[in-house]
């Protein structure tokens, strides 16, 4: 077999995660089921599995490098007395079988010698042996992958179509587009799965396409659970002498009483007017800023004077 450095196409001194990598694109690309009619396919599989046995494993891999054991996993000596070495072949489900060749006097003495030797050359992965004249066969683990056709892609819905619901359209990493139907009350990281959309591989079925939903921010409503919140702008005199004012919420604007004398932050519940949760739905809280007008206002600065000087007071005197 190759060096594992080479099958994988990666250098000596990549990282663990560049190897993990190196493998997956090319077992997905070389697997034989998506491979059907390249009769090489499964040898060149089977070389990828061996080398990701490999540098895949911390230990062999360092074992590996210090030259103790060799390209197939197995310590540099000299096969087996009175027997053959071992030979791979690709089974399904990504498993190699290895048929080790015994006989007469060729077996190992000392009884479970020989299973000890082919337990240390290949991690303990024997999977089992069936008993045969002359002949024994044993099945090792050697980390095959199953392929993964699901695709992976964030959608980006408004306020409004998270409450309510509606059709939007995605596209996917193919170029494909897909009219979407959101439900109605989704939230912020909450996943769409769509079976059968995802990628497609022969003799495999088709994966599914995961959507997973972002919430746009929205211009007025900042969310907080199931309550919204939104400052609501009201003029000085709105403040003093008590208004009422409207007030926007996802669904109809409603009026909202402004009491005489209210102070800028005070924060009013309007119940129900929230998103929807278990059980019912939150609130809308409205907490009040007052505005003053743009520019200089001559009047209104004569005016403050007059109440300054005739009205004063501290509200900061609570602060030390």
């Amino acid at each position: 077999m190759r060096d594992p450095y080479e099958v994988l196409g990666v250098p000596r001194s990549a990282n663990a995660a560049a190897i993990k990598s190196a493998y997956r694109k090319l077992a997905k690309k070389h697997h034989p089921d998506s491979n059907k009619g390249d009769p090489k396919a499964a040898e060149r599989f089977a070389e990828i599995n061996s080398a990701n046995e490999i540098l895949g494993d911390e230990d062999k891999r360092k074992q590996f490098d210090r030259g103790e054991i060799d390209a197939e996993g197995k310590p540099r000596f000299q096969g087996f007395p009175g027997g053959g070495g071992p030979r791979g072949r690709a089974g399904p489900g990504g498993f190699e079988s290895y048929t080790f060749r015994s006989g007469g006097a060729g077996g190992a003495p000392g009884g479970g010698a020989f299973e000890d030797i082919l337990n240390s050359m290949f991690g303990g992965g024997m999977r089992g042996a069936r008993p045969g004249a002359g002949a024994a066969q044993f099945d090792f683990d050697t980390g095959g992958i199953g392929l993964d056709l699901d695709v992976n892609v964030a959608m980006s819905v408004s306020l409004e179509e998270a409450v309510k619901g509606g059709e939007k359209r995605v596209r996917l990493p193919t170029g494909k587009e897909l009219n979407v139907k959101i439900p109605a009350g989704v939230t912020e990281g909450q996943q769409i799965r769509l079976r059968g959309q995802g990628e497609s591989a022969q003799g495999h079925p088709p994966g599914d396409l995961l959507i997973t939903i972002n919430i746009a921010p929205h211009p007025y409503f900042k969310v907080e659970g199931a309550d919204l919140r939104i400052d609501l702008p009201v003029t000085l005199y709105e403040a003093v002498l008590g208004a009422k004012v409207r007030v926007p919420t996802l669904g109809n604007a409603v009026e909202l009483s402004v009491p005489k004398n209210t102070s800028s932050g005070r924060t009013f519940r309007l119940k129900g007017k929230g998103l929807p949760k278990a059980g019912g739905t939150g609130d809308l809280l409205v907490t009040i800023r007052i505005m003053l007008p743009d520019g200089n206002d001559a009047e209104l600065e004569a005016l403050m004077e007059k109440w300054r000087d005739q009205h004063p007071y501290n509200p900061r005197s609570g602060l030390g």
